[in-house]
């Protein structure tokens, strides 16, 4: 547990920052990959990659600080598995929400406004349902976080195995996955912060439970079965 002298210490508000810091640099990659260019939306695998070469770089940032989680659904699975104290899980689940939403309002204030907000919030496609939206995010989160277990194994055992590069790839897998039917969210901060900033509220739910569900779904089975 996080004691009381660690709470103070410039070692827990490192890994603090280094949450806010790199969720705020990946949402704002993936909202500038999403911005239309001439009315048209970017195809999918435009902020697909984004998002998975910025996850490769952010684990090489803030890796051995925080473990670069940026992502509450991770940051929640690890509590579920006991690799995350409650204490620092709150100060991080925090910090990954402050910094989607700075990363959102960055953007917001860059990006022409009459054209941004429809582009920065996730949305069910119209031609499916929110059900079908929930298992997309919950298999392609779990698809994530299942990755990131392994990963984070494959460390503690040193296994030479480029960890960041599976963690990217998973990522932009789960993205091209789940986009066509879920705008493929696959974190929570990601959505929260473009729906404060543009009120739009429609369905958000799914972009909680699922990848809350899937990543803790993942990170038991890892834990238990593999």
């Amino acid at each position: 547990p996080l004691t009381s002298q660690e709470l103070k210490s410039r070692q827990f508000w490192r890994c603090v920052l280094a949450e806010l810091a790199g969720t705020l640099i990946l949402v704002s990659v993936i909202l500038g990959a999403s911005f239309p260019s001439q009315e048209k939306a970017p195809c999918l695998l435009q902020p697909a990659l984004a998002a998975g070469l910025s996850a490769v770089s952010l684990v090489h940032c803030f890796g051995d600080i925080s473990g670069a989680q940026v992502n509450p659904a991770v940051t929640l699975a690890f509590l579920c598995t006991r690799k995350l104290d409650f204490l620092r899980c709150i100060s991080y689940l925090l910090a990954q929400c402050l910094g989607a939403m700075l990363g959102s309002g960055l953007l917001y204030l860059v990006l022409p406004v009459n054209s941004t907000g429809g582009h920065m919030v996730n949305r069910i496609n119209h031609a499916g349902n929110a059900g079908q939206a929930l298992g997309m995010e919950i298999f392609s989160t779990f698809q994530l976080v299942f990755t990131i277990f392994a990963v984070e194994d494959h460390r503690r055992r040193e296994v030479g195995e480029p960890g960041s590069l599976a963690i990217g790839f998973s990522l932009v897998a789960g993205i091209l996955a789940a986009g066509n039917i879920s705008s493929g969210s696959l974190n929570p901060a990601r959505s929260l912060g473009p729906a404060i900033l543009t009120g739009i509220w429609e369905h958000h739910w799914v972009f909680w439970i699922g990848p809350v569900l899937g990543a803790v779904l993942a990170g038991v089975s890892y834990e238990f079965f593999f």
